[in-house]
């Protein structure tokens, strides 16, 4: 099915040539979904038509830093207010998304904010904000203030909708009274014969319809000045109908001494107060969809202990700066990320990462802001304050991913689009055939029949089905440590059917460590002269050596002479002895014979260990190695992929023998070794070749290429930057669990849109008939319009209850 075709403006830097330039529009015309591309070398600009059933923005973007080009843009977020179903926030990304220099603006009607990335150079924030109250809604620009004043305005409107139903529910119920005085069934009800007079009956409906109802009347106007129809078009026509229809027939009482003609003044009167019940029950709902980021705010300190010029000074956490010495003591929260530099202690990170065991923490190691501080006292040196630390990023994340759009709800929008304006027309047919052709001349039963349809239609509860959902998924899923960069991630991970793992910091450690010592000589002595030359040396496998011969309480000497000889190994003169660690092709340059160990060192290197060679003095002395041990969890985690159906896959620069040895001991059974970093990308685009859908997971600056051409990248969040910006989900712990949690996650996140978005099509397609062929009175029509969208806000919000 062909979707709208979008003509959208992209500013690309990093093109030096006009070469660039084609190799971009060519690039991007092989696309599928790309109807034209135009690339403008002088104005760094990239118009692409594309049609948005196929792909949005997002995807064109990543083609372009595929590339290897980069795309300015810039995101903010505006909040709004005035909406009231899913066809205002349809309307304003509609209105957004045709401005020029707007990449894209997904609209939450949950949240009520709008997710809008634009070029700054094109179009600025205030046209983005006449835009919006050009359309009849308002907007402002995020910040604490204004994030503080919506959250007032939301509390405010839930109060005045509560107030408008209480006024609303006294002046109706003597309707509804009147009403079931008309029932045979209740005919031995008593009913106040002056409730009975048409008057009476215009007196009370009468402030409902214009007073209470005016929210629908102003609503629909706008509506329809913008050439679009909403909820508040199909309630103003159907009450509006039932009022004046009534009106009419009071008129013609005048003179009569009877009042027992039929009025609906009680349809509409009753049909306004269950809406305006329904929006409250609504309103409730959807602020808990938001616990999340509340339950994360909530996390921070609200002050720190800052040493300041000799003295302990107690100040607003917005007070510290980067640099700050801070003291916590025990069962305080850490306020900000920084670096122990005295004391130690055990730390509770399970804020971030969910794990409940506490982390020793000592000198030199890190702290994250909003963690626990169990039982010692230490100092730390802020090093991140403010946005910068790893709790504000996280929650900047999991706002953006709640603002997002999944690619499924933009099947709700089209049909929420088209919705009302179909509705309208089979409330007409409706009418037009029970005047005409089932009650002949019976205008009252009709138009009864128009009313209902019109009211049981209302896709509020489409709209939300999507958006609550990925609310509640991506919250829930961040409480866990798993952090989803947008709804598009959250959808497509659920597809995932290949995992490919970088070895060094994934699967295993990231950090090698001294395994086995061999040696014939002295054990200590041996050491002391190993670790003495090798601390000269900055390579990692020195570092680990030096490490372990530390931990044994070893003392180190002097070093005379140091030699690194690249790619065989060291040589340095420690107490007057010339030490030689390194490869065979090392002691073989210096005739040292070592031919009675080679069949152990082959034997260490199978267990996935490096072994080196030791010579003193021209003599074989030992023989050490060090390993990249693999994480406790790292087996039982590839076993629960593999048990969910997933190919598991090693990648790794490492030789294939140890390759295979770690491959083992973890139990993945497919190995790509001797892979250069730049060559991992290549070996993600060989397997999407064939048709698989793959999900990278690394921590370093070598796999981001690889991270950014996965269909799913999941970076460590021990690992680097540079892979976290890549990735498309950020798993902040160092567990492998994290990736079938979040596999998991994407599941049932996705079976909950489907259930929502079931019942909302089931309950309209359901609905629709049943009150066409007048089995549903208008009154229950409004009951139930009003209850199925808070029925599925309560169905998305199961998901915060989800256990990994």
């Amino acid at each position: 099915m062909s979707g709208k075709i979008i003509e959208n403006q992209f500013q690309v830097t990093g093109m030096t040539c006009a070469a660039c330039a084609t190799r971009i529009e060519k690039g991007l015309k092989k696309m599928d979904g790309v109807q034209d591309a135009n690339v403008n070398l002088a104005l760094e600009k990239a118009m692409v038509k594309f049609d948005s059933n196929v792909m949005g923005p997002t995807d064109i973007q990543k083609k372009i830093r595929d590339l290897g080009y980069d795309v300015v843009t810039e995101k903010k977020e505006l909040v709004l207010t005035g909406m009231t179903c899913a066809a205002c926030a349809t309307r304003i990304e509609k209105g957004l998304n045709k401005l020029d220099g707007v990449i894209q603006a997904n609209v939450n009607l949950a949240l009520e904010k709008a997710l809008v990335e634009f070029d700054s150079s094109v179009i600025s924030l205030k046209d983005m904000i006449r835009k919006v109250e050009d359309l009849g809604y308002g907007a402002m620009v995020k910040s604490v203030e204004n994030d503080k004043e919506a959250v007032d305005h939301r509390q405010k409107e839930i109060e005045k909708q509560q107030g408008k139903f209480i006024f609303s529910a006294i002046l109706s119920l003597p309707l509804l009274w009147a009403m079931f005085g008309h029932f045979s069934f209740t005919s031995s009800l008593y009913v106040p014969e002056a409730l009975m007079n048409p008057w009476v009956q215009m007196a009370l409906a009468t402030p409902v319809q214009f007073f209470i109802g005016k929210q629908f009347y102003v609503g629909a106007y706008k509506a329809l000045k913008n050439k679009s129809a909403n909820m508040d078009v199909l309630v103003a026509l159907g009450t509006s109908a039932a009022y004046f229809y009534s009106v009419y027939l009071a008129i013609q009482t005048i003179g009569n001494s009877t009042h027992s003609v039929g009025l609906y003044f009680e349809t509409s009167a009753i049909l306004i107060t269950l809406i305006i019940l329904g929006k409250l029950f609504e309103a409730r709902a959807k602020g808990k969809s938001s616990e999340a980021i509340k339950k994360l705010m909530g996390l921070q300190a609200k002050t720190a202990t800052v040493l300041r010029d000799g003295r302990e000074e107690i100040v607003p956490l917005e007070e510290v700066i980067s640099g700050d010495i801070l003291l916590i003591k025990p069962g305080e929260k850490i306020p900000v990320d920084g670096e122990v530099i005295e004391g130690s202690s055990a730390i509770d990170e399970s804020m971030l990462t969910g794990e409940s065991v506490p982390v020793d923490k000592t000198i030199g190691d890190k702290v994250i802001g909003a963690t626990l501080n169990k039982n010692g006292f230490i100092k730390i040196k802020a090093t991140k304050v403010g946005k910068e630390t790893a709790l504000a990023q996280i929650i900047k994340v999991v706002e953006e991913a709640q603002g997002s759009k999944a690619p499924i709800q933009r099947m709700a929008d089209s049909i929420s689009g088209i919705f009302v304006p179909i509705v309208v027309g089979i409330a007409v047919i409706t009418f037009l055939i029970w005047y005409i052709w089932v009650d002949p001349g019976n205008f009252a039963e009709a138009l009864e029949k128009l009313i209902a349809v019109l009211v049981i239609a209302c896709p509020c509860a489409l709209g939300l089905a999507t958006p609550t959902s990925i609310m509640a998924g991506s919250g829930r899923s961040a409480e866990y440590g798993i952090l989803f960069k947008g709804g598009e991630h959250l959808e497509k991970t659920h597809s995932v059917n290949t995992v490919i793992l970088d070895k060094t910091g994934t699967i295993t450690n990231g950090a090698p460590v001294l395994t086995d010592v061999i040696t014939e000589q002295n054990e200590v002595e041996f050491l002391s002269l190993v670790g003495s030359a090798e601390k000269q040396s900055e390579h990692p496998l020195a570092q680990a050596i030096v490490e372990g011969i530390k931990d044994k309480s070893i003392d180190l000497n002097d070093v005379t002479d140091f030699e690194n000889i690249p790619g065989y190994g060291i040589k340095a003169v420690v107490d007057g002895k010339t030490v030689l660690v390194g490869t065979r092709r090392l002691m073989k340059q210096n005739n040292v014979n070592v031919e009675n160990i080679l069949a152990k060192m082959e034997d260490l290197e199978k267990q996935g260990k490096t072994a080196m060679l030791v010579a003193i003095d021209g003599s074989f002395a030992g023989l050490i190695a060090v390993a990249d041990t693999i994480k406790e969890t790292s087996t039982g985690a590839i076993k629960r992929m593999k048990e969910m159906g997933l190919q598991v896959i090693m990648i790794t620069g490492d030789n294939q023998q140890t390759a295979n040895a770690i491959a083992k001991q973890a139990g993945v059974d497919h190995v790509i070794a001797e892979v250069l970093p730049e060559g991992k990308a290549e070996e993600v685009k060989k397997l999407q070749a064939e048709g698989k859908i793959v999900a990278m997971v690394g921590d370093g600056i070598n796999d981001a290429p690889a991270l950014a051409t996965a269909d799913i990248g999941m970076a460590i969040g021990t690992g680097t930057d540079v892979a976290m910006e890549a990735a498309d989900i950020t798993l902040i712990r160092g567990d492998l669990n994290s990736i079938p949690d979040s596999i998991l996650m994407s599941h049932i996140t996705m079976r909950n849109i489907k259930q929502n978005l079931f019942w909302a099509l089931a309950y309209n397609t359901i609905g629709i008939p049943i009150a066409a062929i007048g089995l549903l009175a208008p009154w229950l029509a409004g009951a139930a319009m009003a209850f199925s969208s808070v029925s599925v806000v309560l169905n998305a919000l199961r998901l915060q209850k989800v256990k990994l």
